[in-house]
């Protein structure tokens, strides 16, 4: 491909980008395609031959657009969003043009000083004290694993990246039912094990118990084990449930536990001030982490980890061998050492133009009209005969089910998701085969909102 048959295609597929996303709402949120459909239809061995741009993007539209789940569609509430606001997407395009492979200073100067630079704003935005710095990861469960080595060398005084666990004190780690599962992957991955991951049972409004926090620690202290770290939630994926932060960390605090709060989705809500009540207390934390690529709108992937003293993560992580060093500039930072993986994107850039195109007052009229629809849709669901609200709206996330039960439950949402006119997924809580429903995408309104309530009462016979 020449340079000039690359401007050409760009320009074509950027009209095509448009065309798409300008198209959604006439498309099936969800993919209505079999499993093994495209599979089938590649062709079992690659090309010796070059193929045309024609014939490769011709096959493109083809097979793939009607084959993907729209996640950038106005409907979709399931799960969290991916959000992709276009001022994103365009310095994602620019990214890809450059191609940087920024895991040193010396690699990629405008990646790490701008990286610097959206941390800090970031920071403001959310409202944490000056003094606090941070990396961009690709995702929570990055930051999370970060997180929890730190944990764990902390509380082995850095013996486990030298000489390896066997021997030691088993390291435990604290976290309540409602924790995102890239807790418990996590700690397998860093060798602590699920054994070693306590549950910490909730209180009525499904936080963490402080009680039960403090006796679970005295009782791991007195059986040999070695208490290493808290991991709290705020926002939690099931039904959006949130830990009583400072209290959590008050006694994490008197037990010399390091901490992590776990804020990927809801974090982004802390740049509305009215919110910030909900983690008060966040600023006594040793790390935080929240995914602007999830309600913030930054085009996957980009995940923001605070830390309020990095001192201990880069002890954890950080590996310079001769070939990675900078002569002459060893205080440069490399954010590489702070994170696990040694390669790293230019993911800055998108925060960059997202922050400056739609200003955080844009941002934030988003997140409150998100959270204002969402309470609109619980009391329209709420009076529909035959559903029920099941958990109250937190943020802009509630669940609602069947009043015949989980059986019926299940059959509507697959209904729900089958018939394409909206998208939304399961939990469990209480026991209970429950609905979820979070309005977060980018560009949904309030029509799409209700537009998805009236699909669900249709479906459900009220």
């Amino acid at each position: 491909m020449t340079l000039e048959d690359f401007r050409n295609w760009s320009r074509r597929i950027a009209d095509w980008s448009a065309t798409y996303l300008d198209g959604l709402r006439d498309r099936p949120v969800r993919a209505q395609t079999a499993p093994g459909e495209v599979f089938d239809a590649l062709p079992a061995t690659p090309p010796e031959d070059a193929t045309s741009m024609e014939t490769i993007f011709a096959d493109f539209e083809r097979l793939v657009p009607d084959a993907m789940t729209h996640w950038q569609h106005p409907r979709f509430f399931a799960y969290f969003p991916a959000n992709a606001a276009p001022a994103s997407m365009l310095a994602e395009q620019l990214v890809t043009t450059m191609a940087a492979q920024c895991m040193l200073w010396q690699t990629s100067p405008a990646a790490t000083e701008m990286e610097t630079r959206m941390i800090d704003w970031l920071r403001q935005a959310v409202g944490l004290p000056e003094g606090w710095r941070g990396v961009i990861q690709d995702s929570a469960s990055s930051a999370t694993l970060s997180a929890v080595m730190t944990m764990r060398e902390r509380a082995l005084d850095w013996r486990g990246i030298r000489s390896g666990l066997a021997g030691e004190a088993a390291p435990r780690i604290y976290a309540s039912a409602q924790t995102h599962s890239s807790v418990d992957k996590a700690c397998w991955v860093a060798g602590i094990g699920q054994d070693n991951l306590v549950k910490i049972a909730t209180d009525s409004d499904y936080g963490m118990d402080p009680a039960a926090l403090r006796a679970a620690i005295a009782a791991d202290r007195a059986a040999g084990h070695l208490p290493a770290g808290v991991v709290l939630c705020v926002g939690g994926t099931a039904i959006g449930a949130s830990d009583p932060v400072a209290a959590i960390l008050a006694i994490a605090q008197e037990e010399g536990l390091y901490t992590h709060i776990d804020a990927a989705w809801a974090g982004s809500a802390m740049i509305c001030p009215e919110l910030r009540h909900i983690w008060a207390g966040a600023e006594r934390a040793d790390s935080i982490v929240f995914n602007p690529h999830k309600w913030l709108g930054a085009q996957f992937d980009c995940s923001v980890q605070f830390l309020k003293d990095p001192t201990d993560q880069l002890k954890s992580l950080t590996l310079r061998p001769d070939y990675l060093e900078t002569p002459g500039m060893e205080d440069a930072v490399n954010y590489s050492e702070w994170t696990i993986p040694l390669g790293r994107r230019f993911r800055a850039l998108k925060l960059w133009f997202l922050i400056r195109a739609y200003g955080l007052e844009g941002l934030r009229t988003r997140i409150r009209n998100h959270i204002a629809w969402s309470n609109e849709a619980c009391e329209a669901i709420r009076a529909r005969p035959g559903l029920q609200i099941v958990t109250e709206p937190r943020f802009s996330l509630f669940s609602f089910a069947c009043t015949a039960g989980d059986e019926a439950t299940a059959d509507l949402l697959e209904r729900i998701n089958t018939d394409g006119r909206t998208y939304l997924t399961q939990t469990r809580h209480d026991g209970r085969y429950v609905i979820r429903f979070q309005v977060g995408q980018f560009d949904c309104t309030r029509g799409d909102v209700m537009e998805a309530v009236g699909v669900i009462g249709e479906l459900a016979g009220g």
